[in-house]
């Protein structure tokens, strides 16, 4: 024996803990419908952060500008459902607030729009 241990991250295949270990087996977040694109930022005056997890310091670390939950998740490489769980976490504690994206009222005005898309490429 060598003395040195196995490496617990692998280039190619990332680090070496399932999601589901990361959010404790949990498959549902703390009630925040989020989205992909629902915004999040650090909260002025947020109390100090009392979760261990590295993930959870790098969010807080990377929404000290707004970012959306899908950039959140590309940086930390994780995928969207665990970053939901993990947001949702940071917001509950105040860490973090949101804003959800805006929804577009369908209607007949976007109908119009798309026909005057429509008839613009047409003239190309």
């Amino acid at each position: 024996m060598t003395g040195q241990r196995e490496p617990w991250f692998d280039d190619d295949a990332g680090p070496l803990v399932r999601p589901y270990a990361i959010t404790k087996g949990r498959t549902v977040g703390a009630g925040h419908d989020l989205d992909m694109l629902t915004v999040v930022v650090e909260a002025r005056g947020a109390p100090p952060l009392r979760r261990t997890e590295p993930e959870y310091t790098e969010i807080v670390h990377l929404c000290t500008e707004a970012q959306t939950v899908a950039e959140v998740a590309a940086v930390l490489k994780l995928p969207l459902a665990v970053t939901k769980i993990l947001v949702g976490d940071l917001i509950g504690d105040g860490q973090l607030i949101f804003r959800a994206p805006v929804q577009m009222e369908s209607g007949p005005g976007d109908f119009n729009i798309l026909r005057a898309v429509l008839d613009g490429i047409r003239k190309i």
